[in-house]
């Protein structure tokens, strides 16, 4: 892969704004604080010389689902070099709006950091997933459906709709350890992934969710008691919010992912939680990015 596959998907530009939620999206601009100017790119997202790039494989209008019907999504598949070469099945690492996450001049440029950390053995070899909400032209909220509604359906869409296109396309199993699968979002996307792992953590292990929603949208403000009142399930959870978070008419969100916070250490979870100054962007998520994998993928026997 070169630079060259990433400007052809038009990654080289910010990721665009999704027909289906131009409400939300206006809203979190208007978030936009100063004081995530502060926060800039771990040292990890940048290129190396000596460190080799992957192959990547871009899905651009995905359309088959039957658990979301009459949605359009944007897939996209990073598989670092050497991953699939070793004797042994790659983990996985899924991510919500996943443009976002995968825009090379963005605040966490995943692949990137990836290709460092892999190839430095701080995180086991991974096949990168990145997958943006369905657009529906009949579903104005088709992001807030997916992303909000605490249910098993979006991490069954993932189990039995996603995962068997991408082995498919890139020819390799992925390891069914739940410790070697992290699935990460921000906003509404960080409660889904939250979300995917509590209803099937059999599917995910590791979560890392960047100023998660949860708060009272479909339900998501509940899971602060619904983690106290239920046996901790087996699952690592990285949390990230700021002083300056999203605080509009569903709630908090600083408060909120306190609250969640809060419900895991009285739970048992091993669990951690960077709180800053920041607002509602991936600008202190970035920063921090290549640590909080370091933290999630850690006394990993297949780094």
């Amino acid at each position: 892969m070169d630079f060259d596959s990433y400007k052809s998907a038009g990654l080289d530009r910010p990721p665009p704004r999704s027909v289906n939620d131009r409400s939300s999206d206006e809203i979190i601009q208007s978030l936009a604080v100063p004081e995530d100017k502060q926060y800039n790119p771990c040292t990890e997202a940048y290129p190396r010389e000596e460190v080799p790039l992957g192959d990547f494989t871009r899905i651009p209008d995905w359309s088959e689902s039957t658990i979301y019907p009459t949605t359009t999504r944007a897939i996209s598949i990073y598989v670092p070099h050497g991953v699939g070469q070793a004797d042994r099945k790659p983990g996985l690492a899924f991510f919500n709006d996943g443009d976002g996450y995968l825009w090379r001049q963005g605040p966490v440029r995943a692949t990137t950091v990836l290709d460092n950390l892999i190839h430095d053995h701080d995180v086991p070899p991974v096949v990168a997933v990145f997958v943006n909400p369905g657009a529906s032209a009949d579903i104005p909220d088709q992001r807030s459906i997916e992303y909000d509604t605490v249910s098993a359906r979006f991490v069954e869409f993932i189990d039995t709709e996603i995962l068997p296109v991408v082995q498919s396309k890139i020819g390799l199993s992925i390891d069914p350890d739940p410790s070697m699968r992290l699935i990460c979002g921000i906003s509404s996307g960080g409660i889904c992934a939250f979300n995917a792992a509590w209803h099937s953590p059999d599917s995910f292990g590791l979560v890392l969710s960047h100023c998660g929603s949860f708060t009272n949208i479909r339900g998501g403000h509940n899971f602060p008691s619904m983690i106290r009142r239920t046996p901790c399930k087996q699952i690592r959870v990285m949390l990230q919010s700021g002083k300056r978070d999203a605080n509009i008419v569903p709630g908090s969100w600083p408060i909120a992912n306190q609250d969640v916070a809060a419900a895991l250490e009285f739970a048992g979870y091993e669990y951690r939680f960077a709180f800053g100054e920041g607002g509602h962007s991936l600008r202190h998520g970035g920063a921090i990015f290549a640590d909080s994998l370091r933290w999630l993928f850690r006394n990993s026997s297949k780094a």
